[in-house]
């Protein structure tokens, strides 16, 4: 929360009560979490609209303090915030859980790639759908007996 009000503070920004509600309410969840999942929650504490919560999660995608996961229509906190990078994820589709990844390595072949395209990227996103080790364990074990 610290790196968050500093954020702000160092842009000039205001981190107000249903800003900050929705961010705590990210970082809870420890895998991706949807905007009327988010609104549902914050009904519960009595105070939310859809747009209410689509700016706040606007103003935290700006700053840069959440991701959106496409591929699920979901947000999670961002590890390396203030810190300029792009979207790189492991995704199980079992479980939901994700881990943010900031490989070089990927970053540098994409803009190859696109490079060779004579391509011009001004962000991107990877998004990698497969098993976590905790349900990769669990499933192999479901066809034991």
């Amino acid at each position: 929360m610290t790196s968050a009000e500093q954020l702000c503070k160092q842009r000039d920004q205001r981190f107000t009560a249903t800003r900050r509600r929705v961010f705590e309410l990210i970082w809870q969840q420890h895998k991706p979490i949807g905007a009327y999942e988010i609104l549902e929650k914050l009904q519960q504490d009595g105070r939310a609209a859809p747009p209410t919560v689509y700016r706040a999660l606007d103003f935290l995608l700006d700053l840069g303090l959440i991701h959106r996961i496409n591929s699920l229509n979901a947000y999670v906190g961002c590890i390396h915030p203030g810190y300029p990078h792009d979207g790189q994820f492991l995704i199980c589709k079992a479980c939901k859980s994700f881990a943010e990844l900031d490989s070089s390595l990927i970053t540098t072949a994409i803009e190859q790639s696109a490079a060779d395209a004579d391509f011009e990227v001004h962000q991107h996103t990877v998004e990698i759908m497969g098993l976590c080790p905790h349900c990769r364990i669990k499933l192999s074990g479901a066809g034991e007996s």
